[in-house]
């Protein structure tokens, strides 16, 4: 059976989230766009821990749904993301990792143990100072079945690979534990065929996740697994190179992410990464080093030239634009406004959910249930006939199929790289 998984989420009890965010509201949007598992974020806060035992009960083996409907079919699965921040040779690293631990036991004993080594109750992804070899070690003395997956492992500020604060190799960061990394998650920014490109990656799965802060950006990333419905069924999909396990993972095209492109958000200044190559990596207006963005820094450590093609790399993921998005787009509006919250919660109830409307309903079912237009752009998207100005240090990127963009192009990250 296919089930769609987002993994990578955040509770209220972050900072900078949504109060929206605790298992009833994530339940509500996840159904909304067709997910059938959701990660619990935040389990090492001891407060919101509280509220997943008192408001879930396991389901299926190390799935729970809401006690209060038992009717739901969404299940939850146990996750966190942990920021770590060490010094590692004569640099400064900061890098986030998410873990996925197999029942509500195994991360209550994930989260005590963290305890004894920073405050856990401060946020809902707390931060400590130890390595990311420490991590795993720790995580899987707590709970052997654990998993642990460097979080979006491209970001400049807070990955393995990030440009400002990361390493150049899963061993360089893991060391002995290296053995137990068989995922990383891409992050909005990079996509399959990015991080194909480095072969030091081939024995690992590319996952990905919406890191969401808000029950409406669920799912903006997720993975499409054929699996049970349990942990360990989960997990053994994400981690399988075969297409009939893990089909595809479901993804942002890679240029609305925050930090595709190099830039320098103060001075307004989105450059190519030859163009930056070209200014020495400095800003052209304030002169100070320039924030290098995924493309470049997956450029600076790929052994593999800018059109190496892996075999089925892109039928593996299906890049699609927000549905709310695409409807402002088409109905040339805001999508915070009235008329396109009325038009999403249309077509999601007739279609099925958000996914099946932008992934899977043919041209006649859209037909019956969309205006033309509308149709129109869900057929465009699906065939990556969309128009984008690259997203640069920490500024989103814009994505459009029916209107013009500031400094826009048509292109995909295979094709930019060309220029390089």
């Amino acid at each position: 059976m296919r089930i769609i998984a987002d993994l990578h989420v955040h509770s209220r009890y972050s900072r900078a989230t949504s109060p929206e965010m605790d298992v009833t509201g994530m339940e509500r949007w996840a159904r909304l766009k067709g997910i059938g598992v959701v990660g619990t974020g935040d389990f090492t806060h001891p407060r919101y821990l509280e509220h997943l035992k008192e408001n879930l009960v396991e389901a299926d083996e190390g799935l729970y749904r809401l006690k209060s409907d038992k009717a739901s079919p969404l299940r939850f699965l146990c996750t966190v993301e942990l920021s770590l921040i060490y010094k590692d040779g004569d640099k400064t690293r900061k890098i986030h990792h998410l873990v996925l631990a197999p029942d509500l036991e195994a991360a209550g004993r994930i989260g005590r143990r963290l305890a004894q080594k920073g405050n856990v109750a401060s946020d809902g992804r707390p931060i400590f100072g130890f390595s990311s070899r420490q991590l795993v070690e720790l995580v899987l003395e707590s709970s052997p079945r654990a998993v642990v997956i460097p979080a979006h492992a491209w970001t400049p500020w807070f990955s393995v690979f990030g440009s400002k604060s990361g390493y150049d190799s899963l061993e360089e960061c893991f060391g002995d534990m290296t053995g137990h990394i068989r995922s990383i998650e891409t992050g909005l920014s990079s996509d399959r065929p990015m991080n194909r490109r480095c072969s030091m990656l081939d024995g690992v799965t590319l996952i990905s996740n919406s890191d969401a802060h808000s029950p409406s950006k669920l799912g903006r990333e997720a993975n499409a697994l054929e699996c049970q419905p349990t942990f360990a069924s989960i997990v053994s999909a994400l981690q399988s190179p075969d297409p009939a396990k893990f089909p595809y993972t479901i993804e942002f095209f890679p240029e609305e992410g925050k930090y595709h492109w190099d830039g320098h958000r103060d001075c307004k200044v989105r450059m190519h990464p030859r163009e930056a190559q070209e200014a020495n990596n400095r800003c052209p207006v304030c002169f100070r080093p320039l924030t290098l963005g995924v493309m470049h820094r997956v450029e600076d450590l790929a052994d593999r030239p800018w059109d190496h093609e892996e075999e089925g790399s892109f039928t593996r993921q299906k890049c699609i634009m927000p549905l709310e998005t695409l409807l402002a787009d088409a109905m040339d509006c805001g999508p915070a406004t009235k008329k396109v919250q009325a038009e999403y919660l249309k077509l999601v109830q007739a279609g099925g959910g958000e996914f099946p409307v932008l992934l899977d309903l043919d041209e006649g079912q859209l037909a019956k249930i969309c205006a033309p237009k509308v149709a129109q752009g869900i057929l465009a998207m699906r065939q990556g006939k969309v128009r984008l100005a690259p997203g640069y240090d920490g500024v989103f990127g814009k994505i459009s199929v029916f209107k013009k963009l500031e400094g826009d192009f048509e292109t995909t990250s295979a094709a930019q790289m060309k220029l390089l």
